[in-house]
């Protein structure tokens, strides 16, 4: 039998591993990034290799490559590489239209995932930094010559811009995306002036071309490629004024799915670059890691925890006759919060705030599980079909 003495530590530790990275991380992360004075923004012009990666992107891929060529860049320091992977559309041929404006086409014949095109087509790339982007991401135009022109400080390996998502609906999926994603873009612009935003975003992020590696296909190229450069000693930041637009997911299932392949190729990620959580290694970066994005992700094992703790002192306080005891009413809140969270799924009650944000919650920490599952049974996602 399990010490009530034990399972109270149990509760308090679940308890604190579930609200730290969301109530407690990002006040703490903004006093103490205060004491940090920023960085002076540099004025690099390096030469440029923007890597688009697309699969059967016919839809976009015309106006992807309209922005890439009409971007505020000098046109003798910019070439852009459009790698295919197996796409069987009209992507490629429409790629071929733009070969004679600084446009080349790599293409793998089997389907192997972004981050093997990537391995197999950065190393040709001409430029000293690589920009990597997604089909559907539209820049603003001076969005390269903001996102690059950091790169004269020796110390910076990788800087990422702001992608920003435009909503073709007013929906609970629109809206709860957008409060999450608002809370991201504040986290990255005080990672990045306390030491190094967390990962990079694969829709807008620039590398220095020597510092990438190649990647395994199931690896998430914008999370393991910062890793390894700060645990190489240098630095990555956060540039807001480089902006790029991209649709987000139409709808909760395909954020859902969104979710959980990120989650579980981003713990994969750790699990291959442990320095990254050595503070002696990385210093406040392995505490921003930890806080921001490793505990997040292990979130529902926390929930579970917390919710079988509270049970079970619950238990505890009805066979000594202590009702309602304060585990008791806990226990009873989080079933209601649960069940607001499930209510979404009658349609009337969609359309209230408080229902859609705690169904959204639901369905990350649903993700997250799902994750941790398949990274636990060895499972990998190499390909995935892109949510739009």
């Amino acid at each position: 039998m399990l010490d009530r003495h034990i399972m109270i530590w149990i509760f308090a530790i679940a308890c604190v591993g579930a609200v730290f990275p969301h109530l407690v991380y990002p006040p703490l992360l903004y006093v103490i990034s205060r004491f940090r004075t920023k960085s002076p923004v540099g004025v690099a012009r390096p030469r440029v290799s923007l890597v688009i990666s697309a699969f059967n992107e016919a839809d976009v891929i015309r106006q992807k490559l309209e922005n890439a060529i009409s971007l505020e860049y000098p046109k003798d320091r910019l070439e852009v590489l459009v790698i295919s992977d197996a796409s069987d559309d009209a992507t490629d041929e429409i790629v071929r239209e733009y070969s004679d404006r600084s446009v080349s086409l790599f293409r793998q014949e089997e389907r192997l995932g972004k981050s093997a095109g990537l391995s197999r087509f950065c190393p040709l790339a001409t430029g000293e930094v690589l920009v990597f982007t997604d089909a559907n991401s539209i820049f603003r135009s001076d969005a390269l010559v903001k996102l690059v022109r950091h790169f004269d400080n020796p110390t910076i390996g990788y800087t990422v811009g702001r992608q920003l998502y435009e909503h073709t609906s007013h929906d609970a999926s629109a809206d709860s995306e957008s409060i999450y994603w608002s809370v991201e873009l504040k986290l990255k612009e005080w990672e990045s002036q306390l030491s190094s935003v967390v990962g990079a975003d694969g829709a807008i992020y620039a590398l220095r071309k020597e510092l990438f590696e190649p990647l395994a296909s199931e690896d998430i190229n914008d999370f393991i490629l910062p890793l390894k450069v700060v645990v190489k000693g240098f630095r990555g930041v956060f540039d807001p004024e480089a902006v790029c637009h991209e649709k987000a997911a139409p709808d909760f299932g395909g954020e859902y799915r969104r979710k959980y392949r990120i989650v579980n190729r981003s713990l994969r990620a750790v699990t291959k670059v442990p320095q990254a959580l050595n503070p002696f290694k990385v210093g406040w970066f392995s505490f921003q890691l930890f806080s921001h994005k490793v505990l997040r992700w292990l979130g529902p094992v926390f929930l579970v925890a917390v919710f079988c703790s509270s049970l079970w002192l619950s238990i505890d306080e009805i066979a000594m006759n202590r009702y309602p005891g304060p585990f008791m009413l806990f226990t009873c809140g989080q079933l209601l919060c649960v069940g607001i969270g499930i209510s979404y799924l009658l349609p009337p009650l969609r359309r209230f705030r408080l229902v859609y944000i705690a169904y959204y919650y639901l369905l990350v920490n649903l993700a997250a599980a799902v994750a941790i599952g398949l990274l636990l049974s060895g499972r990998t996602i190499g390909v995935w079909k892109p949510q739009r």
